[in-house]
């Protein structure tokens, strides 16, 4: 299969390798067979290459969505199409985001169209363990389970308002916040005992617990496989997530943490990373009433890793280039606004070595711009996924390009 090369466009690898600049002014980028083969000022071409000349344009990895619910939640569909939360009982740790996903939501068409190659979609936050999430290309097949890049990728679970809300309203715990981490702690505590039980029971079939669906999924938050991603919008909520953490030794996530940085020391010192958002979006609850930009320009400051993310359709998903630049209006810097969107996210979902930077043997996922991508009316000139260009936006003539 012919080589693709992409030429003479500005590129942002949001590499952390010491040899990989920030920025290439003027570079080549080499795809083959739908990875990364080189990347660089100076790349031999190989004969016979398609060429694709970007001249004037910027470079990116493709986006990444930390946190959403796309293809759970469908645009347009209503009831018919909203699939998010199984709020049926507080523990739901049995249900997986992948037998729920239509790969055919309008939305997918959205985000390859912003330049946004990979997601990670969640169960909602209805529940205190709401079911295990993915992470999925935005392109690719009609088949969920062949846009998957990993499956479980989380364990989603929450804090905060809407659990109360929803059992509260059903007149049965949690109703509370003490409900609500009470009800954590004993799914928690129950999944580490059957563990200890079929531990122990190695070997003796006669002596195995008997098997539980929802106990097994939680199995593998207990042994650290896969994060607990802790819904909690306000500071008590983010200090109670990152309590229950450290008590059970667990790894966790810290979503939305809106509040962060009233707590920012407790965030910081946990160790534990952020998905951070919507924050362009309405204070629809209390727990977000000082939603905003502030937050996460703090957090940066501080060095905590940080993804910013959308949760469409609560944000929808093609505006998540424009909240890293309003992030940067407050403050941010640019290189971290990138890295918030790219590598960062990646990194908290667990798929850095497949995607989120532009290095040689990783996914040729890419993000080709108009102009800086963090100003509003930058346009996606071409999105890539593994290799193949699966959307086409402005006449790339205007700049330079070549159709492929």
């Amino acid at each position: 299969m012919a080589c693709i090369a992409i030429i003479n466009g500005k590129i942002y690898p949001a590499s952390n390798k010491p040899d990989m600049p920030f920025e290439i002014p003027r570079g080549v980028i080499l795809i083959e067979n739908g990875k990364i083969r080189a990347v660089g000022e100076h790349v031999d071409v190989p004969a016979g290459s398609e060429v694709v000349d970007v001249s004037g344009s910027i470079v990116t990895p493709g986006l990444i969505d930390a946190h959403c619910h796309i293809g759970i939640s469908e645009d347009g569909a209503t009831q018919a199409g909203d699939d998010t939360n199984e709020s049926s009982d507080p523990i739901t740790a049995e249900v997986r985001a992948l037998d729920a996903i239509n790969p055919k939501d309008i939305a997918f068409k959205d985000a390859i169209a912003a330049g946004v190659t990979c997601v990670q979609t969640d169960p909602g936050s209805a529940n205190i363990i709401g079911g295990q999430s993915l992470v999925m290309k935005t392109w690719g097949s009609s088949v969920v389970d062949e846009l998957v890049l990993k499956f479980p990728s989380g364990m989603k679970a929450a804090l905060g308002e809407n659990p109360k809300r929803v059992y509260g309203s059903q007149n049965k715990m949690p109703k509370t916040r003490m409900g609500n981490a009470a009800v954590m702690r004993r799914a928690l505590t129950e999944a580490q005992d059957y563990l200890r039980k079929k531990d122990s029971a190695q070997g003796q079939s006669d002596k195995q617990p008997d098997f539980d669906l929802r106990k097994e999924a939680l199995t593998a938050v207990i042994k650290k496989e896969i994060p607990l991603r802790i819904h909690c919008h306000r500071a008590d909520d983010i200090v109670t997530a990152i309590r229950i953490g450290k008590e059970f030794d667990l790894c966790i996530s810290l979503e939305h943490c809106t509040e962060g940085d009233k707590v920012l020391e407790s965030v910081k010192n946990s160790g534990f990373p952020v998905t951070m958002g919507p924050c362009l979006t309405d204070k629809s609850k209390l727990e977000v009433k000082d939603i905003g930009f502030t937050a996460p320009y703090v957090l940066s400051k501080a060095g905590v890793t940080l993804a910013l993310i959308t949760d469409h359709p609560v944000l929808p998903i093609q505006y998540l280039r424009l909240c890293a630049g309003l992030a940067i209006r407050e403050g941010m810097d640019q290189e971290f606004a990138l890295l918030a969107i790219t590598r960062f996210p990646a990194e908290i979902c667990g798929v850095s070595d497949r995607v989120g930077s532009i290095e040689p043997g990783k996914d040729a996922d890419l993000a080709i711009w108009t102009k800086d991508p963090f100003e509003y009316d930058s346009k996606i000139l071409y999105t890539f996924i593994n290799g193949k260009c699966v959307y086409q936006g402005t006449d790339p003539g205007q700049i330079g390009g070549k159709s492929i």
